[in-house]
């Protein structure tokens, strides 16, 4: 449901996907027509927060990410079970000053405490639409080391019915994929960190 060009809420579900695990087809699920792709993206994103991860807590996401369709600063906020308010900026010229609007939207959980670059992600992303009978679609400094690689499957709602997450859903479980236990990209990585990661 969109609110705005560089504001709209986010409705997605996850699934971990096993190394072996082969995408089902998804072209005989009802409502849809046809299934486009696959396109590659290569994505590089650095997330920001404050040093006791104020905002991780809270279950806020701020990243700044390179590549793919949607390059810029995303910010996304809790809105519901499975929706989330997300708000883009520009990518800008600094990578490592968050946007000021970003900044203070998140100033409650902050407290004004500087934001500075927490994690760094590389995900190489396949994207597949799957378009309906009209042919609509849906929408799309610090030294670093490689601490956890996974695979998964993500399904975003665009114009279509919320039954289709369901169906989707479930021939992904049926064809070995599990619902992912973490609710973002970040959430994981902050895990893997354990008791360091201030969570």
């Amino acid at each position: 449901m969109a609110e705005g060009a560089d504001d709209f809420i986010e409705t997605e579900r996850k699934y971990d996907a096993a190394a072996g695990f082969a995408l089902p087809d998804l072209a005989g699920l009802d409502n849809v027509a046809a299934v486009t792709g696959p396109r590659t993206y290569r994505l590089r994103a650095v997330y920001f927060d404050t040093p006791g991860f104020s905002l991780a807590k809270a279950k806020i996401t701020l990243r700044r990410r390179t590549g793919g369709t949607d390059a810029g600063w995303h910010l996304k906020l809790p809105a519901g079970a499975e929706d989330r308010r997300e708000v883009h900026a520009p990518l800008g010229r600094s990578t490592r000053t968050v946007p000021a609007r970003l900044a203070d939207m998140v100033t409650r959980w902050t407290g004004g405490r500087p934001l500075q670059p927490i994690a760094r992600l590389a995900t190489t992303r396949r994207v597949r639409w799957l378009t309906g009978q009209d042919g609509q679609a849906g929408p799309g400094g610090p030294r670093w080391q490689e601490a956890l690689r996974w695979r998964e499957v993500e399904i975003e709602l665009g114009t279509g019915p919320r039954e289709l997450l369901d169906s989707a859903g479930a021939l992904l479980v049926r064809a070995g994929a599990a619902p992912s236990a973490e609710a973002s990209k970040l959430s994981r990585l902050l895990d893997s960190a354990g008791p360091a990661s201030g969570r």
